[in-house]
C-alpha cells in the first residue's frame, strides 16, 4: 500500500474516531439524565436501570471501536496498515474500505470467530 492510500485511510479513521467520540459524549449525557432518585415505583426503577445499562453497553462497544481505531492509526504510521496481524497477508481493500480498523484478513477473522463460539 502506498503512502497516499495510507493517508486516505488515516483520514477515514480519524473521521470515524471523531464520530464515535461524539456518540460517547451523547451516551454519557443520556445515562446521566436517567436518574434513579426520581423513580416513583419498582416498575419505573427497573425501566430506568435497564435504560442506563443499555446506554452504558452501547458506550462500551463504541469505546472498544475507538481503541481499535487507535491501533489502526499506529499501524498507518509504521506502514503495517493493511497487513493481517495473524497471517501477514494483505487485507483486501474492499474490507479496509468497509472496516478500515480491521486488524485481520477475512479468513483469520472468521477463524477467530469460530474459535470464540
Amino acid at each position: 500500500m502506498n503512502k497516499r492510500e495510507r493517508e486516505l485511510y488515516k483520514k477515514k479513521l480519524l473521521e470515524r474516531k471523531q464520530e464515535l467520540n461524539h456518540k460517547l459524549s451523547e451516551f454519557y449525557s443520556e445515562s446521566k439524565e436517567v436518574e434513579t432518585g426520581i423513580v416513583q415505583d419498582l416498575g419505573d426503577e427497573a425501566e430506568s436501570s435497564y435504560t442506563r445499562e443499555f446506554l452504558l453497553s452501547l458506550s462500551d462497544t463504541e469505546r472498544k471501536q475507538v481503541a481499535s481505531i487507535d491501533k489502526a492509526l499506529k499501524r498507518v504510521e509504521t506502514a503495517d496498515f493493511g497487513i493481517c496481524e495473524s497471517c501477514g497477508v494483505n487485507i483486501g481493500k474492499k474490507r479496509l474500505n468497509v472496516v478500515p480498523w480491521a486488524p485481520l484478513c477475512i479468513a483469520c477473522q472468521q477463524k477467530e470467530e469460530e474459535e470464540a463460539s
